[in-house]
């Protein structure tokens, strides 16, 4: 297995070892990943099977042959969901660069006059 899924597979490894269904109700990991014990696996958990599902997928995906999948550190799912938006797929310059403000509510209105 290429190195880019092996971190993930291994933070889901450990989830699904810590979650009360591997601990308490003593199912096999394998069983907590299927449909009827899913729901029962904290939200965590879930997050890690989706990445990692998404992560194996990417490794065939055509579009991210080249890029290559994107390293767990700075994952959305694991980091909280990063609320930057001014970012490009690829390098160089935002094609709008700061064309979007964001206010806080207390500007002055400025009313422009209508040449009618």
């Amino acid at each position: 297995m290429p190195s880019s899924c092996k971190d993930i597979r291994a933070a889901l490894a450990i989830c699904l070892q810590n979650s009360d269904c591997v601990l308490i109700d003593r199912n096999k990991p394998a069983d907590c990943l299927r449909p009827p014990l899913l729901d029962t696996l904290p939200t965590r958990c879930q997050q890690l099977k989706r990445g990692y599902g998404q992560c194996k997928r990417g490794m065939v995906d055509m579009r991210k042959r080249f890029r290559g999948n994107q390293p767990i550190s700075v994952s959305l799912e694991l980091e909280g969901g990063a609320q930057d938006r001014g970012k490009q797929l690829y390098g160089g310059k935002p094609a709008f660069g700061n064309t979007v403000r964001e206010t806080s509510g207390d500007e002055k209105v400025v009313e422009v006059e209508d040449e009618s």
